[in-house]
C-alpha cells in the first residue's frame, strides 16, 4: 500500500472524535428510532430520507447523488463528496434491519455489563445503524484534519437482510469504480472481518398426491412425509468441519389433517466457505431421493452470495488499516473469519480490495437485546477517518 501524503496526527483525529462522541451517538439513535424493517417500503423510505438529511447535515450536499428504485425492496442511495486528492473510496452500509415494524415499542434497554460497561440497544443499532452514522462522521472528521482526501462514495442499501436482491448490480459497479471499499458492518468483537460463508436460500418444494386420509390413505402420496425425509438427507450433507452448514428454517405444506397432502415446501438456509464446497452441496443436493416416486421433488439452487476470503488486492488494505490502529494506540487490529454473509462477499468475487466489520462494537445480531458499547464509538470512526487519510492512492499488492 502507498500514500500519496502523509496521515494527520492519529491523537488528533481520536481525540476530535472522542469530544463529538456524543453527537455521533444522537445521530445512531435518531436512525435507531426511524424503524426500517426489510419489509417494510414506506418504514424504509422513510428512514433513507433521515439518512440523506443526516448525511447531508454533517457533510454538506454531496456532488453527486442516486436514488436507484428497489421495486419490491428499499431504494439503494449513492453520495459522492469529491476528494481533495487522488483516490476512489466506497463506503458501503445497509439501513434495512431484521426488525418488524412496531418492535421499538417493547424493545428493553439492557443492563450494564458485569464490569459495568454501558450498553446502548435497539432495533438494528448494531447490525447496522452505528456504521451508518460512523462513517459519516468519519468523512467528516478526515475533512477537519486538512490532509488531501480521496473522493468518497456512499452506497447506502435497504435489501441486504433479504439478499441485496435489487442493490447487488449497484454495489458491483460502485466498487468497480472505486480503489477501495470498506463495509460498514459491525465488527466481530473489535476484529475487522476478512472472510465470510457464502450463503443460499434453497427452495424445496415437494408435489405429492392427495386422498382422504381415513377412506384412501393408500391412494395418496404425502408431500409432507417425503419433504421430511428430505430435510433429514439434506442435513447430512452439512460438514461443520468444513465450514459447511445446513438449516432447513421454514416449512409448510399440507390443506387439513384428514387430506394426504400434495404440496409441502422448504426453506433451507446454506451457509459454505469455499467453492469446492459449494459444487459439493449442490451435487449431493440434487441425488437427494425420497422413498414414494410419486412424489415430485423439485429444487431451486438460490446462492445468493459467494464466499468471501482476504484475496491479494485485500491484503494490503487490511495492513494499512492495522498501521493506522497502531498509530491511533490500538494494540492489535484483529482479522476474523464469520459464519454470516455480507455486501462484502460480492467485492471480494469480484477480487477487488474490501475490508468489512468497519462498524460497530457490540453484540447480539438479529437477536433481542442486540446492543453497542457507546464506549468504542469514538474509536472506530477514528479508525475509519484515519484509513481514508491514508486512501489517496489505490490499494496494491
Amino acid at each position: 500500500m502507498t500514500t500519496s501524503s502523509p496521515a494527520p496526527a492519529p491523537a488528533a483525529v481520536t481525540a476530535r472524535a472522542q469530544e463529538v462522541s456524543s453527537e455521533i451517538v444522537t445521530d445512531i439513535l435518531a436512525l435507531v428510532r426511524q424503524e426500517t424493517g426489510s419489509y417494510d417500503l414506506p418504514g424504509l423510505a422513510a428512514g433513507l430520507d433521515l439518512l440523506r438529511e443526516l448525511a447531508v447535515h454533517r457533510l454538506g450536499k454531496p456532488d453527486r447523488e442516486q436514488r436507484y428504485d428497489g421495486g419490491a425492496c428499499g431504494d439503494t442511495l449513492t453520495l459522492t463528496y469529491h476528494g481533495t486528492g487522488p483516490g476512489h473510496v466506497a463506503l458501503v452500509g445497509h439501513y434495512d434491519t431484521v426488525w418488524p415494524t412496531g418492535t421499538l415499542a417493547g424493545w428493553q434497554q439492557p443492563p450494564a455489563g458485569p464490569d459495568g460497561r454501558e450498553k446502548l440497544s435497539g432495533p438494528g443499532i448494531f447490525d447496522m445503524k452505528t456504521g451508518l452514522a460512523q462513517g459519516i462522521w468519519a468523512l467528516k472528521l478526515a475533512r477537519e484534519t486538512g490532509t488531501p482526501l480521496p473522493t468518497v462514495t456512499f452506497l447506502f442499501n435497504g435489501d441486504e437482510e433479504i439478499g441485496s436482491l435489487s442493490s447487488r448490480p449497484v454495489i458491483e459497479e460502485t466498487a468497480r469504480k472505486a480503489d477501495a471499499t470498506l463495509v460498514l458492518e459491525p465488527t466481530a468483537h473489535g476484529a475487522v472481518k476478512t472472510s465470510r460463508k457464502g450463503s443460499g436460500i434453497f427452495k424445496v418444494t415437494a408435489t405429492g398426491v392427495e386422498a382422504h386420509a381415513g377412506l384412501a390413505p393408500q391412494d395418496g402420496a404425502s408431500a409432507i412425509t417425503a419433504l421430511s425425509e428430505f430435510v433429514l438427507a439434506a442435513a447430512r450433507i452439512a460438514r461443520p468441519e468444513k465450514g459447511t452448514t445446513i438449516n432447513t428454517g421454514l416449512i409448510s405444506g399440507g390443506s387439513a389433517t384428514n387430506v394426504v397432502a400434495g404440496q409441502a415446501t422448504a426453506s433451507v438456509d446454506i451457509r459454505v466457505s469455499s467453492e469446492p464446497e459449494q459444487d459439493r452441496v449442490d451435487a449431493e443436493f440434487a441425488a437427494i431421493e425420497v422413498s414414494d416416486p410419486r412424489v415430485r421433488i423439485e429444487v431451486d439452487h438460490a446462492w445468493n452470495r459467494p464466499p468471501m476470503t482476504l484475496n491479494t488486492a485485500s491484503a494490503p488494505l487490511l495492513a494499512l488499516a492495522r498501521d493506522v490502529a497502531r498509530a491511533q494506540g490500538r494494540a492489535d487490529l484483529p482479522a476474523a473469519a464469520v459464519g454470516g454473509a455480507s455486501d462484502a462477499n460480492f467485492v471480494a468475487a469480484l477480487g477487488l480490495p474490501v475490508l468489512c466489520g468497519m462498524g460497530a462494537i457490540g453484540d447480539g445480531a438479529h437477536a433481542q437485546g442486540e446492543f453497542i458499547h457507546p464506549d468504542t464509538v469514538p474509536a472506530q470512526t477514528a479508525l475509519v477517518a484515519g484509513l481514508l487519510a491514508r486512501l489517496t492512492e489505490p490499494p496494491r499488492g
